[in-house]
């Protein structure tokens, strides 16, 4: 049976944060162009709490929401019980995008679900309330990395890294 590749894609301090009060801890333009570069077009997962910090779709991708507890979504979000409904429901495309929050980032990983990792490294200790420590010590291959000076528009440096499984 085909099987999309399935990418993470998320940005963390070197504190573990990705989130402060349903917001991203800094701004970083140009890691919100990235993301968009690398989404477009695609189908993007995501947890209840980042569709109701997000509060419209995602423009040119199919949104796929995984809740427990919530029995209907507005369209055009499309809603799953568990991630592995939403990775069936998705079986037909090449690649799919799990995009937040914390609790979707650890199960998929905790899974041996995600098969690449595209992470922004953000240079700095902020302070948050929702953390992700991506678990890439082993059985991970580092495939590109492109480092990034705090300027007039990104606050801190930071540095994109992607990530291939390798076990």
């Amino acid at each position: 049976m085909k099987k999309p590749i399935v990418a993470a894609v998320y940005a963390v301090s070197e504190n573990d944060v990705i989130g402060v009060d349903h917001q991203l801890p800094w701004k970083l333009p140009d890691d919100m162009k990235r993301f968009m570069q690398i989404t477009t077009g695609s189908t993007v997962i995501m947890g209840r709490h980042t569709y109701l910090d997000l509060g419209k779709p995602l423009k040119n991708r199919r949104n796929l929401v995984i809740s427990r507890t919530l029995t209907e979504i507005d369209a055009p979000f499309e809603l799953f019980p568990s991630l592995e409904a939403a990775l069936d429901a998705s079986k037909d495309e090449e690649r799919v995008f799990i995009i937040g929050g914390a609790v979707v980032y650890n199960e998929a990983f905790e899974k041996g679900l995600v098969d690449e990792a595209i992470e922004t490294l953000v240079h700095a200790e902020v302070d948050g309330d929702t953390f992700f420590h991506p678990p890439l010590e082993q059985g991970w291959a580092l495939t590109e990395v492109d480092a990034r000076q705090a300027d007039d528009r990104n606050e801190y440096a930071f540095t994109f890294r992607n990530w291939k499984k390798i076990t």
